[in-house]
C-alpha cells in the first residue's frame, strides 16, 4: 500500500487534523474511534476480527496474541488483502472456543440473520472470552442492499443477552447536537458523490466548516443519550448455546 494509501486510510478510520478538511465523516469516525481505544485493552490472546475489511483497528489491539481477519466470501472480498480467513456466511471455519476475543465493528446492520449470526461468534469464543461490537443507531442506509437493521440501546442488550452474553459495558458516541452536522454531511456527500469536482467543492467549502462548527457545537451543548450515532458494547460470554 502506497503512502497516500495509508494516508487516506488513516484519516477515514483515525481521522486527524487533515481528517477534519477531507473527511465529510471527520466527526463519527472520530468519536467511533475514541470509544475503540478505550475498550480495547480489554481484549487479550487470540482474537478474531469478524468483517475485518482492512483491518483498520488492528493497531489498537496490540495486547493480543494473534490477529485474524474473517470476511464472507464474496469476488468483492476476495480483492482485500487484508483478509486472512474466508465463510460462507453461515458457519465460521473454526473450531468451538477457538478465540479468547472477537471484535465486531459495524457489520451487524448488514447480517440479515442476527441470531445465526451472534450463534457462531458464541461458539468460538471461549467461555468467559469478552467482544467488543458496534453498530450504528442514527445512519443512512449505506452499502445498499446490504443494510438490514438499526440498533437502539436496548434492542442490542436483548438480543446479545439472549445469545448468551453478558453486558459490560455500553456506550454511545457522538450523543449531542453533532449529530445533526454528521446527517447533514452525510446528505451532502450522497448528493455529491458521483460527481467529482462538486464533490471536492462541497467537501472544503461545506463540510469541513461543518466539521468545525460541529466540534465546537460538541464542546459546548449538553449530551443527549437518546440521539447518537453508534452504540459501543463491551461484552462477555456467560454460557455456550
Amino acid at each position: 500500500m502506497g503512502f497516500f494509501q495509508q494516508l487516506l486510510l488513516k484519516e477515514t478510520f483515525n481521522p486527524g487534523p487533515l481528517g477534519l478538511v477531507i473527511n465529510p465523516f471527520y466527526i463519527a469516525r472520530r468519536g467511533l474511534y475514541k470509544e475503540m481505544a478505550r475498550l480495547a485493552p480489554q481484549l487479550s490472546g487470540r482474537l478474531l476480527d469478524v468483517g475485518c475489511g482492512t483491518k483498520p483497528y488492528k493497531h489498537l489491539f496490540s495486547g493480543t496474541d494473534t490477529y485474524i481477519g474473517l470476511e464472507i466470501d464474496t469476488t468483492l472480498n476476495r480483492e482485500k488483502k487484508d483478509v486472512d480467513v474466508f465463510y460462507d456466511g453461515k458457519r465460521f471455519p473454526f473450531d468451538n472456543h477457538s478465540f479468547d476475543a472477537i471484535l465486531c465493528n459495524q457489520v451487524l446492520e448488514h447480517v440479515f440473520n442476527p441470531d445465526e449470526f451472534l450463534q457462531q461468534i458464541n461458539r468460538v469464543l471461549k467461555p468467559g472470552g469478552k467482544a467488543i461490537i458496534t453498530v450504528p443507531f442514527a445512519w443512512d442506509e449505506h452499502e445498499q442492499p446490504y443494510d438490514y437493521a438499526r440498533y437502539s440501546s436496548f434492542g442490542l442488550k436483548s438480543l446479545l443477552e439472549k445469545m448468551g452474553f453478558e453486558m459490560i459495558e455500553q456506550r454511545k458516541s457522538v450523543a449531542d447536537l453533532r449529530v445533526l452536522t454528521v446527517l447533514f454531511n452525510g446528505y451532502l456527500y450522497k448528493k455529491t458523490v458521483k460527481y467529482r469536482f462538486l464533490r471536492i467543492f462541497t467537501t472544503i467549502c461545506i463540510m469541513f466548516p461543518n466539521n468545525v462548527i460541529g466540534s465546537l457545537i460538541g464542546m459546548i451543548t449538553p449530551s443527549n443519550e437518546d440521539l447518537y450515532l453508534d452504540n459501543i458494547v463491551l461484552i462477555r460470554k456467560v454460557k455456550d448455546l
